[in-house]
């Protein structure tokens, strides 16, 4: 079998690949992996751009692992391989919310939260933050609850699969809401002479940048006591589907046929953006359809250096000439508290870039992460970036720490693949 991710940038051809249905069925392939000598990894749904999920040894799917195990008055305990969207659809039905995602829900749970998976908030972070326990099956095949306050909770919420195979996973809920999504457009100057003002104002702020014009896209996210008001079926239909996918995916492939046109493409694309609002249920508002496949760099930047960041981006490309389709998209969230989450310690910006997959552009991701390492910033791990070891020990504070848990929990590596030699050392 050969393991390829969405982006179809990362394959891997594993020795063996087994699919557990239960806790047990995993301390065994873990056990026998450590006995012959093989690594192993769980995968997800293929949704990282990086080699986090590869293994030439032991590739154990998602697929036999899903559904709630256990719902409590304001927590769920979920099965590591249950895609997000189930996870939606099963709370929903339940009257019950996370209270903050990203805007993909094709990844298992256990997938979302190793790489660090993020939305946009105010006050409320990435998935990671609104995880209570985890159970995982270590490299000696025993299995640990990690719940807060032990070392292990705070290193494993965001562990990159390097501390052990997640099972299970404990979620705080809440009732379900509403929020009312507000999109317009505004020109990325007036964006960046009030950062501040806006990041401040909105609960959930997300915006993209249409590079080679001066126009951006911006959608607020604010909880809303009802009623809902969503789009129609065909409002919905033409915003994200034909025009967010249909529409932008041959403009994507337009400009890359013809890279000279790319400046007249995106200056008609912000002409057609339109302003819109609706109310509806908190998970149909978070998340969006995606298609057109790219290739994605991500890093999360201290909130005080956004307006650096951006000014510096922006130049970029212009200084250079490179002709670029996709949006630069820009989202925050609040400190968080898991070790290696690029949050950690302080209030972040994210930057994301994009590039068509057809057309990858190297040079433009390499000059980009010039920019964020220069201004301390952490790429997200699930995206790509050229960081090893010696550069993200100097960003994340309790990097030794994560180090020693990880030589003490798996000395002989079992857990290990050739992404995160790189990043974390052999």
């Amino acid at each position: 079998m050969v393991f390829t991710n969405w982006a179809r940038n990362q394959t891997a051809t594993p020795a063996e690949v087994r699919t557990p249905s239960s806790v047990e069925e995993v301390v065994r392939a873990v056990q026998d992996a450590a006995r012959d000598g093989r690594r192993v990894r769980m995968v997800g749904t293929g949704h990282s751009f990086t080699g986090v999920a590869l293994t030439d040894g032991l590739m154990l799917r998602p697929e036999g692992l899903t559904g709630i195990r256990d719902l409590g008055e304001d927590t769920v305990t979920v099965l590591a391989g249950t895609p997000l969207h189930v996870l939606n659809e099963e709370l929903d039905r339940r009257g019950l919310a996370l209270a903050n995602m990203g805007d993909i829900t094709a990844q298992t749970i256990a997938g979302a939260i190793q790489t660090g998976t993020h939305g946009t908030g105010r006050d409320t972070g990435g998935l990671a933050d609104q995880v209570t326990a985890l159970e995982l099956v270590l490299a000696d095949g025993s299995v640990a609850t990690a719940v807060p306050g032990q070392d292990l909770f705070d290193a494993a919420r965001v562990g990159l699969g390097a501390l052990g195979v997640l099972t299970a996973v404990t979620l705080r809920v809440e009732p379900a809401f509403l929020l009312h999504n507000e999109r317009r457009t505004m020109p990325l100057s007036t964006i960046l002479d009030s950062l501040d003002a806006m990041t401040s104002a909105s609960e959930h702020l997300d915006f993209f940048w249409l590079p080679h014009t001066d126009t951006c896209l911006v959608k607020r996210n604010n909880r809303h006591p009802g009623p809902a008001s969503p789009p129609s079926a065909f409002k919905h239909w033409l915003d994200n589907v034909f025009l967010e996918n249909t529409v932008f995916g041959a403009a994507c492939a337009l400009g890359g046929r013809f890279p000279g046109m790319v400046p007249r493409i995106n200056a008609v694309s912000a002409m057609a953006l339109g302003e819109s609002a609706s109310v509806d249920t908190s998970y149909k508002i978070f998340t969006s359809v995606r298609d057109v496949r790219f290739l994605e760099m991500e890093y999360a930047v201290p909130r005080e250096r956004l307006g650096q960041a951006l000014r510096e981006t922006r130049d970029l490309i212009d200084r250079t000439g490179w002709m670029i389709t996709f949006p630069v998209e820009v989202r925050v969230t609040p400190p968080s508290t898991a070790w290696l989450s690029t949050a950690y310690g302080r209030d972040s910006a994210y930057i994301a870039c994009h590039i068509y997959r057809p057309t990858p552009n190297p040079a433009y991701f390499e000059g980009v992460e010039e920019i964020m390492t220069r201004l301390d910033g952490r790429p997200h791990w699930g995206k790509l970036h050229t960081r090893d070891a010696s550069y993200l020990s100097k960003v994340y504070p309790r990097w030794e720490d994560f180090l020693s848990l990880r030589n003490r929990l798996d000395p002989g590596r079992v857990f290990t693949n050739d992404y995160l030699a790189t990043v974390l050392g052999p």
